[in-house]
């Protein structure tokens, strides 16, 4: 990785930013998760996008974007309440990629809708467990990236993709790419699956320092 490359992510994503700049960055990051999504849906066997999908990832940690994941583990004491807005601000981004691709000719609402399906079968209980595996890898990705190893995001995204492991952004993303008379038959459930996951992917992220906090 190139020196300036470096520089952003230290001066960025280290600094404070301010309430406009979080939107600004937290909405960019969504875009470019939506972005890896929508590579993702249009691949149909699976292994190639999750491959693709990391390019969403290595976008946001090369800028210092803010997004959840990739912030809930380094997050401090009283900053809880930031990570709402982040939230807020990368399912914003992933909104605006998803209306793009319902204008896209191929089928991937309908490959969006088979992938919901397969959350809600297994239920917020289980989803949540198996999300805390993906902030786990997010965490570890990051961290290696903010120190310019990109290796462990290059394989840790295609490896949370193959393992099921819920990540919440990315989620919300297929799930507001699904028709909208399926979403709303599901609301419900589909709140309590998402919320669930959201915890999930928090746990995971500080995995790290709830088990060694040194």
């Amino acid at each position: 990785m190139n020196e300036n490359c470096y520089l952003c992510i230290n001066n960025i994503s280290y600094t404070h930013m301010t309430f406009q700049q979080n939107i600004r960055s937290s909405v960019l990051a969504g875009i470019c998760i939506g972005i890896a999504g929508f590579g993702y849906l249009a691949d149909e066997k699976g292994i190639v996008g999750a491959v693709l999908f990391a390019f969403g990832l290595l976008t946001v940690v090369n800028y210092g974007l803010k997004l959840y994941t990739g912030t809930a583990g380094f997050i401090k004491k009283g900053e809880v309440g930031q990570l709402f807005l982040i939230l807020g601000g990368n399912i914003v981004g992933c909104l605006l990629v998803a209306l793009m691709l319902r204008c896209s000719p191929m089928n991937l609402q309908e490959i969006a809708q088979k992938i919901l399906e397969g959350r809600l079968a297994v239920g917020p209980l289980k989803g949540g467990v198996l999300a805390i595996g993906c902030g786990f890898i997010m965490t570890t990705a990051v961290t290696f990236a903010r120190q310019g190893n990109f290796l462990p995001l290059l394989f840790g995204v295609p490896l949370f993709i193959l393992c099921g492991f819920p990540h919440c952004v990315a989620d919300a993303f297929y799930y507001l790419c699904v028709p909208v008379d399926f979403l709303a038959e599901n609301c419900l459930s589909v709140l309590g699956f998402y919320a669930a996951i959201v915890v999930g992917n928090f746990i995971g992220c500080n995995l790290y320092r709830l088990i060694w906090k040194d």
